[in-house]
């Protein structure tokens, strides 16, 4: 097919904190160089933010290189954390707060700031542009341009294509932006980068990558309850109860309003197991429901989050590009933050491509990268913090949390050894009846809800009339294998309701129900699913979530 083609000198797949503090940093080196260069910023969010989902309790430390005086410029960092409380959650209704002196001290929060994460992307997207970096929102990166062995650049998804494959009416043909460098950073279980780690072996010798799913919700409270720049995090309860691991946090920003959410690791082995579910009946507890009674839910989102640190850490350069942020999984998952060690990676890249140009390269693998990242804080950081997933997937929250303890606060290092949790998070599931079966609550429509009310609050869209984007390699495996093996979990670990188990209209028995059009592109699906079965690519552009102030 013969495709319009533009050309850059580096080319970003994905409008998040990493690609977007690459963007600005390279345009920034290229000014003080006086040497003209193009850069692109391809995100298939309808906007800007529209797909940018964390916490946030974010550490400027990255953002303080890009942007000394950030202050001045007019970041949304509007609410500094004043104070923090672990809790341990024993069961539905008791919880002991944790003596500050016992808490490992990544998770203490002296000048971290809660902010939306979508409002901050926003704000680098215009320091960006003020750069003069070209940002595309709605442009989703479809497929990967590779000759000779050597990355190219990207194509962008064909727009107005019908679900049989049909062209309609208004129908444009994906582009070709090709670049001398193309830099990836899609963020969690990005399609492309999954792709890529694949096919040039990036993964070799490392452990397998492990993840969690984050749910989470913005809510107006009562005046009288908000406390600005409070942070909360829980442990135990409702997971303990799962058999899983993870914790919750609670985040009191300005304006009135709260984030409260949920992460559940996907190494769980209960396949009756919800995060979703697990997510609602939380805010039951009265450590969390005396914050949110009387309150209104404003936002909804779930999102995967890359939590294998350093152990899964793949190669991240290869010919003709890189690989950063949470694409690689640099999110350090002992301090629940991902974006300053995103945007730091985006940082390393863009000063290891503006070197590669300078010296005229194109499309060579920059093997200057890895020297770099060796040598920078990130590097450390996470080396330092290496034992913190295997640890609490080996031995669960209290054990792994008092080895954190133990290596953060004793020692001040980490131990002379390195754990390893080498099973795939999908191999984790026992077979449903081997598995305690979980009861939940119905949803009452003030705390807790349902999932098709949550997916309506995220403003998520897609052309209906358009291929389905969730893919399965074997379309018979899921009620050949999966429903009689594991009750078909995909029904569960869902955040949206796309999967169902239904009754064939022909009454020829149970059918598989993909409902594509309530895809909050989390990517769930792709990493937990026991049979490796499913596969996210990217739908039409500009479909998806819009979150607001997320």
């Amino acid at each position: 097919m013969e495709r319009e083609s533009m050309e850059f000198d580096v080319l970003i797949v994905g409008g998040g904190p990493a690609g977007l503090s690459a963007a600005c940093r390279v345009m920034q080196m290229a000014q003080e160089a006086e040497q003209e260069l193009t850069v692109c910023v391809v995100e298939k969010g309808s906007e800007i933010g529209a797909h940018i989902m964390a916490g946030t309790v974010f550490e400027p430390t990255a953002l303080n290189e890009l942007f000394p005086d950030w202050k001045e410029k007019g970041a949304p960092l509007n609410t500094p954390v004043t104070r923090d409380d672990i809790f341990l959650l024993k069961n539905q209704e008791g919880a002991t707060k944790i003596p500050n002196a016992f808490v490992p001290k990544n998770m203490h929060n002296h000048g971290n700031y809660i902010i939306s994460l979508g409002n901050l992307c926003r704000w680098l997207a215009e320091q960006a542009e003020g750069l003069g970096v070209e940002v595309y929102p709605g442009f989703a990166a479809a497929e990967t341009i590779v000759e000779d062995g050597q990355v190219k650049g990207i194509i962008t998804g064909d727009m107005g294509v019908a679900r049989d494959g049909s062209e309609k009416d208004g129908y444009m043909p994906g582009m070709e932006l090709r670049a001398k460098y193309t830099l990836f950073t899609e963020g969690c279980r990005g399609h492309l980068g999954k792709r890529l780690i694949n096919d040039f072996k990036l993964d070799e010798g490392k452990d397998p990558q492990h993840y969690g799913i984050g749910i989470k919700e913005l809510w107006d409270i009562d005046p009288a309850k908000h406390e600005p720049g409070l942070v909360i995090h829980t442990t135990g309860w409702p997971l303990n109860e799962s058999g899983s691991t993870g914790g919750s946090f609670l985040y009191h920003l300005e304006n009135g309003q709260v984030y409260v959410g949920l992460i559940s690791d996907l190494s769980y082995s209960n396949p009756h197991m919800s995060p979703f579910d697990e997510f609602q009946r939380l805010k039951l507890h009265p450590e969390i429901k005396k914050h949110l009674e009387g309150g209104k839910r404003v936002a909804y989102g779930a999102r995967a989050i890359t939590k294998g640190g350093f152990n899964s850490l793949p190669k991240m350069s290869f010919p003709g590009g890189l690989l950063l942020g949470c694409d690689a999984g640099t999110l350090n998952s002992s301090k629940i933050k991902g974006s300053h060690t995103a945007m730091k990676s985006g940082l390393l890249g863009a000063e290891a491509v503006f070197e590669a140009l300078k010296d005229g390269k194109s499309g060579e693998e920059i093997t200057s990268f890895e020297e770099r990242f060796k040598d920078s804080w990130l590097y450390k950081e996470l080396y330092a913090e290496r034992n913190f997933s295997p640890g609490m997937h080996k031995f669960g929250n209290f054990v792994g949390g008092a080895i954190a303890y133990f290596e953060q606060n004793i020692l001040r290092s980490s131990l002379p050894f390195t754990f390893h949790d080498t099973t795939p998070d999908y191999a984790t599931l026992k077979p449903a009846d081997q598995a305690k079966k979980i009861a939940y609550p119905k949803p009452d429509n003030k705390l807790t809800f349902d999932k098709l009310s949550s997916v309506f609050i995220s403003n998520t869209n897609h052309e209906e009339d358009q291929p389905v984007h969730l893919k399965l390699s074997n379309p018979d495996i899921p009620i050949q294998e999966n429903l009689p093996k594991y009750n078909e979990p995909a029904q569960r670990y869902c955040p949206a309701g796309v999967y169902e188990v239904v009754e064939a209209d022909d009454g020829s028995g149970k059918k598989f129900q993909i409902n594509a059009q309530n895809c909050v592109h989390c990517k769930t699906c792709d990493i937990k699913d026991p049979s490796q079965n499913i596969t996210w690519v990217t739908p039409e552009g500009g479909g998806g979530p819009n979150y607001p102030n997320m």
